[in-house]
């Protein structure tokens, strides 16, 4: 790893350690765990902005389509007048339609180091000892077992598998008559995706994914009455 990133996972490392240490005598063998969850519930309050800004920008989306399908309907043969047309009415309108995207590209460098730090013996110079945390017997810088289950994974799986289905059935229910049957799908299937995810990082990093996962699908739920 370049030494330039030694800074945030040094710093991470310290953060994520101190809360566990600090948590420790309520908590158990599940400090590290519980220190995890409450990381990433302060990363998404600090990213609330910019899920606020993604609401509004979904609900401006709602606004143009129907703009944007007369645009399709009138300059079909002239994919770039389309494009022309779609950023005017985007300027416009002071919006864009990837503004829903913004928590979830700001929370990237966060997964990153998240999945780096429990993938990392060596941290600060001394041992990791984030690593000895576990959640029923399952360290948490181990990666899902692939002849053998345990209770932690089992449970991680069933609990992504329960809000990849809700927010797929928000998705679908967001959709007007008007998507594509590939737009349906992806919608569909799409929130899946962070199982498939979590068989290739840390059990560490699979209790981020299932804590920013089910953030989103709350705060979503909440915002958008």
């Amino acid at each position: 790893m370049p030494a330039f990133l030694d800074a945030p996972i040094n710093a991470a490392y310290h953060l994520v350690n101190g809360i566990a240490t600090t948590i420790e005598p309520l908590t158990g063998v599940y400090a590290a765990a519980v220190a995890i969850v409450l990381c990433t519930v302060a990363v998404r309050l600090l990213l609330l902005p910019l899920s606020l800004a993604a609401i509004r920008g979904e609900k401006s989306r709602a606004t143009l389509l129907p703009e944007i399908r007369k645009i399709n309907e009138r300059h079909g043969k002239n994919p770039e007048r389309v494009q022309r047309e779609v950023a005017k009415l985007q300027a416009e309108s002071g919006t864009t339609l990837l503004a829903g995207c913004l928590p979830m590209v700001a929370q990237l460098p966060f997964f990153w180091v998240m999945y780096t730090l429990f993938s990392t013996a060596i941290v600060a110079g001394q041992s990791n000892q984030l690593l000895a945390g576990a959640i029923f017997g399952a360290p948490l810088g181990n990666h899902w077992p692939l002849f053998a289950s345990t209770p932690a994974y089992l449970g991680l799986a069933v609990l992504l598998a329960v809000v990849a289905y809700f927010s797929s059935r928000r998705q679908l229910r967001q959709l007007d008559e008007t998507a594509s049957p590939m737009t349906r799908r992806m919608a569909r299937f799409l929130p899946f995706g962070t199982l498939a995810t979590a068989a290739f990082i840390p059990l560490a990093a699979g209790l981020y994914l299932l804590t920013t996962t089910t953030w989103t699908l709350l705060e979503r739920a909440l915002l958008q009455r």
